[in-house]
């Protein structure tokens, strides 16, 4: 149910991860995360989802785009999907297909990704936090809730908050905007390559967490 709040109990392998995070953080005054995959451990739900939404137009998904294109709002998936099978159909109703199936079968399973996660509380009222995600601000909001994150950031920039998403740089500079930070003041943690480019292109420093 939405609001669990999750403590983590480290394993070593992640409490030494939790200790670079700390040590590669110091010297910024804000960071940024990304939602799916680098604070909570869901990309798994998110691929059953694309392809349990495309079977429903005929079209055998190859799940690995889903990772290819992390950190991308699910209308523009939705088109790449559309123009990779070579398909016509209604990208908005494809998305609102995909996010009806991932909060139904799958978003109350949802576990945080324990080393980010303790990261981000861990700088909780000492550094400017924000939440910068390719998803709906409706998803978001009960994933947050289930990893147990409602109200732990200042900021949130997500689908349809800028003209481009991810890998452009504007979530980017809009959540800087929002915190007052410069980028050259932000870390943003990612789990996905649009991100980090995303993060390059704002002319922040970056750390993919699932490569450390």
């Amino acid at each position: 149910m939405p609001g669990i709040f999750y403590f983590c109990s480290m394993t070593i392998e992640a409490q030494e991860k939790f200790n670079i995070l700390q040590q590669k953080s110091a010297p910024f005054t804000t960071l940024l995360y990304d939602v799916d995959g680098t604070l909570a451990d869901n990309m798994w739900a998110h691929k059953a989802a694309y392809v349990a939404t495309a079977a429903t137009y005929g079209i055998e998904l190859d799940d690995r785009i889903v990772e290819e294109l992390a950190g991308w709002p699910t209308v523009d998936v939705a088109r790449e999907i559309a123009k990779r099978y070579g398909k016509e159909f209604d990208i908005m109703e494809f998305a609102k297909r995909k996010s009806t199936i991932f909060i139904e079968r799958f978003i109350y399973d949802t576990k945080p990704v324990d080393y980010v996660h303790q990261h981000l509380l861990a700088n909780l009222g000492k550094k400017k936090i924000g939440i910068v995600s390719g998803g709906s601000r409706s998803t978001l909001t009960i994933t947050l809730g289930v990893i147990g994150l409602t109200e732990k950031f200042q900021t949130l920039v997500c689908a349809g908050d800028t003209a481009e998403g991810k890998p452009s740089p504007q979530p980017f500079l809009l959540a800087a905007q929002h915190l007052n930070a410069e980028p050259h003041e932000c870390l943003v943690f990612e789990d996905g390559d649009p991100g980090v480019r995303g993060a390059i292109a704002a002319g922040m420093d970056w750390v993919r967490v699932d490569q450390i």
